[in-house]
């Protein structure tokens, strides 16, 4: 190699070390930015969520996007990455935190990774050597997307403000349901427990001027059901568009799945409209947009991050799964959950990388000493369905296919972050 060679990659190299660190100006930046990730027509990729969609997706509805938002505050940077897929294995999930941790200098902790869970997306893969060509090579189009995001929200920092607050919006629905034989299946419980909270932190320059929203609400993403074929961001995706349109496309927004294990959408499913999505979507938005335009965005204090790693006992059923009153489930490979904080200020966004049931999205949110706390779910990893030890007793769908033995998961969430949050406001 040449002396200039050598001084030109080395001149490469220090600049990009100097894009990624903390900047040394007091105060707050942040950055967003967003990147299409929308498959082609061809070739049909196999879908998310639902048995019987492997001959893949027959037309495009709306777009999938990721979305990522990058914060510094000086002396730490953090990157939140909302993807519209269905989530990532806890591998997969590793491999892209270590690959934006290395190009961006962002430690691991600082990075919260989470797929909106949306059920009209083409399934990612783990592997980059799977078999189905096509989906591999798809997700490697959305890791580099992935990137692509992160590095553009670095790029764009610049002096901003954060603040958060709740709002509530009825549009989702237990969806543990009895039937007449006594046994439990999916379906619309109104009796069911349900949280219609909805937390939203809004990012604005000091100008008033928005630069991204990160929201969440416990729904699930299938506002379409499983006759659907059309690619669809489903509710939350709709969601973050209407955002986007209220405030010109000048601004980013994340929208994150909330413990919504036992949270179906409230309205229909009708394969052949798209009323369920718009509509859940468009409630939630108007209502994130009110909360935001109420918040009082400040500079908070730092960005501190913790991460922990908890291991519940493991089982799974004998037999088939469905709708029955007799089941028998044996000892299988403990599971492991990934609990990840991202405080910012005094406000904590508690990642978990599980479906969780609702009830354990209010019981962290109660013991949590942060002043306002967001448990974003599918975040850095896939832990399966968890549920609240008092559901077991209601052998649902959800039940049937949870990996984790009762008695461990909810309080391990719920002390955990409890724990992460109280030792990072120190």
């Amino acid at each position: 190699m040449t002396h200039a060679i050598r001084l030109l990659l080395g001149c490469c190299l220090f600049g990009a070390a100097l894009a990624a660190a903390p900047s040394s100006a007091a105060g707050w930046k942040a950055g967003a930015a967003r990147v299409d990730i929308t498959p082609l027509l061809e070739p049909r990729l196999p879908m998310s969520g639902y048995p019987g969609r492997e001959d893949g997706h027959t037309a495009i509805h709306d777009n999938l996007h990721v979305r990522a938002i990058a914060l510094d505050d000086g002396r730490a940077r953090a990157l939140i990455v909302g993807v519209e897929l269905i989530g990532f294995r806890h591998e997969h999930a590793d491999r892209i935190v270590e690959r934006l941790a290395r190009q961006t200098a962002i430690p691991r902790d600082h990075i919260l990774l989470f797929g909106t869970h949306t059920h009209g997306a083409p399934t990612p893969v783990a592997s980059p050597e799977d078999s189905n060509r096509d989906l591999a090579a798809y997700t490697a189009r959305v890791e580099e997307s992935i990137l692509e995001a992160a590095r553009t929200a670095l790029r764009r920092l610049e002096p901003a403000r954060i603040g958060a607050g709740q709002g509530r919006a009825n549009v989702n629905i237990n969806r543990r349901a009895r039937f007449h034989d006594g046994s439990w299946w999916l379906g619309y419980n109104p009796d069911g427990h349900s949280d219609k909270t909805l937390g939203v932190v809004k990012i604005e320059r000091p100008n008033g001027e928005l630069i991204a929203l990160l929201a969440n609400y416990a729904v699930h993403g299938t506002s379409m059901g499983q006759e659907n074929k059309a690619i669809t961001s489903d509710n939350l995706g709709a969601a973050a568009r209407y955002v986007e349109e209220r405030y010109q496309g000048k601004a980013v927004a994340l929208w994150a799945s909330g413990a919504a294990g036992d949270q179906a959408p409230l309205y229909d499913r009708d394969p052949s409209r798209f009323t369920g999505v718009l509509n859940v979507g468009y409630l939630l938005a108007e209502e994130a947009v009110r909360v935001a335009g109420e918040i009082q965005a400040s500079e908070p204090a730092s960005i501190r991050a913790a991460r922990r790693v908890v291991s519940c006992p493991g089982r799974r059923l004998e037999g088939r799964r469905g709708r029955r009153t007799s089941f028998q489930f044996v000892e299988a490979p403990p599971v492991e959950i990934r609990l990840s904080t991202l405080m910012l200020g005094d406000i904590a966004l508690a990642g978990v990388s599980a479906e969780v049931f609702a009830i354990i999205g209010e019981r962290t949110r109660s013991a949590s000493q942060a002043r306002h706390t967001l448990m974003l779910t599918h975040c850095n990893g896939g832990s399966g369905y968890l549920p609240d030890d008092a559901s077991y007793e209601q052998i649902s769908y959800e039940i049937q296919v949870t990996r984790a033995q009762p008695g461990c998961a909810e309080k391990s969430i719920v002390q955990g972050f409890a724990q992460m949050i109280g030792t990072l406001r120190k």
